[in-house]
């Protein structure tokens, strides 16, 4: 039997296995884009996004496996392929990276979903009560003694805003920051006599999936201040992964550096040159 040469102009083969790395990969992006639109503005139900959304997870594990065992095999037999496996690696990572870092903070933070500065008499959601009596949503009511023992332990700074301003002041600048940060207020109350609590009710969006998480602050009076209550909560899910607890920490940074007198040093006028020389003169 003759043998076979390869001619000169001949390659090899492209790798059948990184061609399929880089198709997986290619369709765990679009999986995972499109269920992130359904998911943030709502076009179908919760669940079957979600779905969606894990089995795109799902194949980007699957094509990091394929181009693996793709590498292996051009490592051996010379095949073609490399820049795909390259690419398939490269859309795997964008699409894993922060799904990989959710699930460190789902195993590093406690399971809560409900954050609030005052734990024995949380502001209370009203408007927003309506909006989570649906099917799978959590209770309006406040989540109880476990969560607040276990924010307690993973959020010790979590704590009530005391500041020396009036009940108007604080409330003006309150609503001022959730209009800033485009929160969807529901309800807004200015503070009104003879009790003077003012209260705002809103909707905040998590960053990339949108998922909604209701916000509701009660500012009271405190004394000849005022002081200024936080609550976020999931509206879904019995783990926040953290967001609810970075989003009260944030407010209450903020408020305390909008209540803040100015420390800036008051700088005094300086005297024109000529008029120094003068007085140096008088005195002589």
């Amino acid at each position: 039997m003759a043998r076979r040469f390869n001619s000169p102009y001949q390659t090899e083969p492209v790798s059948a296995l990184a061609t399929w790395a880089r198709y997986l990969a290619l369709f765990a992006l679009v999986a995972a884009v499109v269920s992130i639109i359904i998911i943030r503005f709502g076009f179908l139900e919760l669940k079957p996004a979600l779905a969606t959304f894990f089995g795109a997870l799902g194949c980007a594990a699957l094509s990091v496996l394929v181009a693996f065992a793709g590498f292996a095999a051009i490592w051996q037999n010379g095949s073609r392929g490399m820049l795909r496996i390259l690419f398939a690696l490269v859309l795997d990572i964008l699409i894993l990276a922060y799904p990989g870092y959710l699930a460190w903070q789902w195993r590093r933070l406690p399971a809560i979903h409900d954050i609030t500065t005052d734990p024995i008499d949380p502001p209370r959601y009203e408007a927003l009560a309506r909006l989570r009596a649906t099917d799978g949503a959590n209770p309006a009511a406040y989540a109880g003694l476990y969560s607040a023992e276990q924010q307690q332990l993973a959020y010790p700074d979590i704590e009530p805003v005391t500041l020396d301003v009036t009940v108007q002041q604080a409330f003006d600048a309150t609503l001022k920051l959730v209009n800033r940060r485009k929160w969807l207020i529901i309800d807004e109350r200015p503070p009104q006599p003879p009790r003077m609590i003012g209260k705002i009710e809103a909707v905040a969006r998590t960053p990339i999936m949108g998922f909604r998480e209701d916000v509701v602050i009660r500012v009271a009076p405190d004394g000849a201040g005022s002081r200024v209550d936080i609550r976020s909560s999931s509206r879904y899910f019995e783990h926040d992964l953290g967001t609810n607890a970075a989003r009260v920490a944030k407010l209450i940074d903020d408020l305390n550096e909008v209540a803040e007198p100015s420390t800036a040093p008051v700088k005094k006028p300086v005297a024109p040159a000529a008029a120094v020389q003068a007085k140096e003169r008088g005195k002589r």
